[in-house]
C-alpha cells in the first residue's frame, strides 16, 4: 500500500526514538563552543545548489544529528514519496489527485501520464498561448477598445492566484520589459478596489481574472466590479474582450462573462493554487518581465526539482531544510519559524511562504484520517531586513521562545547607493551571528565597566544586557535576484514543505479548513441582508449581525 494511503506513525520509527535520546544529549550544546572546537564546521554544514548557497552551520546540530535526521527522512519514506509525486501518483489522497506543479517546469519531450494522457504537451501548449498574448501586448498589437496600447495589467485573484504572482513580479522588477505595470486586486474590501482603480486609465488597462472555478466569491465580485468600472468609463460590451482575460477551468463561465474563448487559459486539478504561479496563473509575471524571463524562472525551478530528485539526502538542500524544521518543531518545541529576506524586492516573500507552508501543513490528521501523533506546521512570519531589526528581532534575541530563522540575502544589489549594500549584507550576517553567539554575563559586565560605570551600576544593568545566544538560523545567499535563482529559491521551499508533510504523514495538498469559513460566510451574508432572517447558530454571531444591521438602518 502506498505511503499516502497508509502513512507511517513517524514517532514509532527507530530514528525518531534515537533523535529523542540525542536531543537530551544536546541539552547543553553550545554553538559557540562547537565553532571554537571544529574549524571545519562551516564547510561541513554548508552547500551550493542551483545558484543558491546555504550555510546551516549555525544550528543546534552535530554530525550525528544530521545523520539521524537523514535516517528519519529515509525511514519515513521521503524517497518513495518524492518519486510518487514526480511520477504523477495520486498523493493528494483526500481529493484523489496527483500533485504535478513540477510538470509545469519540465522540458518539452518529457512524459508524465495522467488518466492515460501525456500532460507535458498540454503544458507547453499553454506556454505557447502565453507567449502569443505577451508578444502581442509587448509589440502593441493588442489594443484597448479605442486602439490605445496596454500599459497596465490588473490581476484579479486571491490566495495562490495572487500571492505567488505578486511575489515574483515584484522580486523581478529590475527585469520589467516594455513598460507594462502589474497591479493586484485580491481583497473584497472596497477600499482596495478604489485604491487600485485610482491608478488606472480604462483605455489602457487589461484585467486577468484568475479563478479555477470562476466562482470564488472575492474574485468574482471584484471581476464584476471591474467590468462595471470599465463600462461606466466609456468601454463597450462589444469590445470588452480586449480588456479581460481569464485563467480558469470553467471556460463557459468565462465566455459568458464576455471573454473570448481563445483568451481563456486552462487550469488543471493537479495544480494547487499555492503552487500555480508556474502555470498561466503566472501570466501577469510574464507580462511584466517577458516570456524569456518567465521561462528562466521555470528553468530555475526545474534545476531545483532535479537537485531534489537526485542529490543524496546528506547534500539535498530541501531535505536538509525540512529536517532541520522537524528537529526544532518536534524535538525543541519551537512553535514558529521566521523568514528574514534582506532584499527590498523580496519584501512579499514571507506572505507567499505563509500560504505555502501553513495552508499545506496546517493539518491535524494524517493521510488515512487518523490523528497526528506530533506537532505539524509551524507559524510562519517575518519580514524584510533591516526593518525587523528595529522591531521583532528583539524577541528573537532575548525572548523566551526558541524561533529558528532563515536569512536570505543577495551579494549584489541592482541599485547600489554608496556603501548601502555592504551595510545591508553586514547587518544580515551580524544578526545571524548575534543569534548564535549572544552575550554572556561576563561580557556584559566588561562592556559596562569599559564605559566607566561603577560596580553597582554594572550589576544593575548587566542582566538586561545578557543575550542568551545559541539561537539557530540558516543563511541563504544568492549572487543576485534573477529569474533563474528566484525560481530555484521558491521551488526549494515548495519541496521543503512537501518533505515535512511526508514526515508528519499528512496531506500537504488539500485545504479543507479554508472551506468552512466560506460556507458559513454565505449564511452570515444572508442574515445581514435579508428582510427577515433566521437566527444565527450562536449568540456572538447574532449579536454582531444585529450591530451591523442596526448601524445600517441608521
Amino acid at each position: 500500500m502506498a505511503y499516502y494511503q497508509n502513512p507511517l506513525d513517524v514517532t514509532s520509527l527507530p530514528s525518531w526514538k534515537a533523535l529523542t535520546d540525542h536531543r537530551l544529549d544536546l541539552q547543553n550544546f553550545s554553538m559557540r563552543e562547537a565553532f571554537a572546537s571544529d574549524p571545519q564546521r562551516f564547510s561541513d554544514f554548508s552547500l551550493s545548489a542551483c545558484g543558491l548557497f546555504l550555510d546551516y552551520s549555525k544550528n543546534l546540530i552535530t554530525h550525528e544529528t544530521r545523520d539521524l535526521l537523514v535516517s528519519l527522512a529515509r525511514e519515513a519514506g521521503v524517497e518513495q514519496a518524492l518519486h510518487a509525486m514526480f511520477e504523477g501518483q495520486p498523493i493528494n489522497a483526500s481529493e484523489k489527485r496527483p500533485v504535478l506543479h513540477t510538470a509545469l517546469r519540465r522540458p518539452v519531450g518529457e512524459c508524465i501520464m495522467v488518466d492515460g494522457r501525456n500532460i507535458i504537451p498540454d503544458v507547453h501548449q499553454v506556454l505557447n498561448q502565453m507567449t502569443d498574448v505577451v508578444g502581442r501586448i509587448h509589440t502593441n498589437q493588442w489594443r484597448g477598445y479605442n486602439d490605445k496600447t496596454i500599459t497596465d495589467v490588473v490581476n484579479i485573484g486571491i490566495g495562490g492566484s495572487f500571492l505567488g504572482p505578486q511575489l515574483v513580479s515584484e522580486a523581478l522588477l529590475p527585469f520589467t520589459q516594455n513598460g507594462v505595470r502589474c497591479h493586484y486586486l485580491a481583497n473584497i474590501d472596497g477600499s482596495e478596489f478604489r485604491e487600485v482603480m485610482a491608478k488606472l486609465n480604462v483605455e489602457t488597462t487589461l484585467f486577468i481574472i484568475s479563478s479555477k472555478t470562476f466562482s470564488t466569491l472575492e474574485t468574482l465580485k471584484n471581476a464584476q466590479a471591474a467590468r462595471a468600472w470599465y463600462l461606466a468609463r466609456g468601454g463597450t460590451q462589444e469590445k470588452l474582450y480586449r480588456h479581460f482575460i481569464a485563467v480558469t477551468s470553467n471556460k463557459p463561465a468565462a465566455v459568458a462573462f464576455g471573454i473570448l474563448e481563445k483568451n481563456v487559459f486552462p487550469m488543471w486539478d493537479w495544480v494547487g493554487g499555492r503552487y500555480s504561479l508556474w502555470s498561466a496563473i503566472g501570466l501577469p509575471i510574464a507580462l511584466a518581465v517577458g516570456m524569456s524571463n518567465f521561462k528562466e524562472l521555470l528553468s530555475g525551478a526545474y534545476t531545483m526539482d532535479t537537485h531534489f530528485r537526485t542529490a543524496p539526502f546528506e547534500k539535498n538542500m530541501p531535505v536538509l531544510l525540512a529536517m532541520l524544521g522537524v528537529w526544532y518543531s518536534n524535538f525543541w518545541d519551537a512553535q514558529s519559524h521566521a523568514f528574514l529576506p534582506y532584499d527590498h524586492y523580496l519584501r512579499n516573500f514571507v506572505k507567499h511562504l505563509q500560504q505555502l507552508d501553513m495552508e499545506s501543513n496546517g493539518k491535524s490528521v494524517r493521510q488515512d484520517g487518523s490523528p497526528v501523533s506530533c506537532d505539524t506546521g509551524p507559524i510562519i512570519w517575518g519580514g524584510v531586513g533591516c526593518n525587523g531589526q528595529h522591531a521583532y528581532h528583539q524577541l528573537l534575541h532575548q525572548g523566551t521562545p526558541l524561533i529558528p530563522s532563515d536569512f536570505i540575502v543577495p551579494v549584489v544589489s541592482f541599485n547600489p547607493v554608496a556603501d548601502h549594500h555592504q551595510w545591508l549584507y553586514a547587518n544580515c550576517l551580524s544578526q545571524s551571528q548575534a543569534l548564535m553567539r549572544g552575550k554572556t554575563r561576563a561580557e556584559a559586565e566588561a562592556e559596562l565597566r569599559e564605559k566607566g560605570l561603577d560596580d553597582a551600576e554594572v550589576q544593575r544593568l548587566a542582566p538586561h544586557k545578557v543575550i542568551p545566544g545559541n539561537r539557530p538560523s540558516n543563511t541563504l545567499v544568492l549572487e543576485r535576484i534573477s529569474p533563474r535563482r528566484l525560481g530555484a529559491l521558491i521551488a526549494l521551499y515548495e519541496h521543503k514543505v512537501f518533505v515535512q508533510g511526508v514526515i508528519w504523514g499528512i496531506n500537504s495538498f488539500d485545504q479543507w479548513g479554508v472551506e468552512l469559513g466560506k460556507e458559513l460566510g454565505k449564511s452570515v451574508y444572508q442574515k445581514l441582508t435579508a428582510y427577515e432572517a433566521d437566527a444565527a447558530e450562536d449568540a456572538s454571531t447574532q449579536g454582531l449581525i444585529d450591530y451591523f444591521r442596526g448601524r445600517h438602518r441608521g
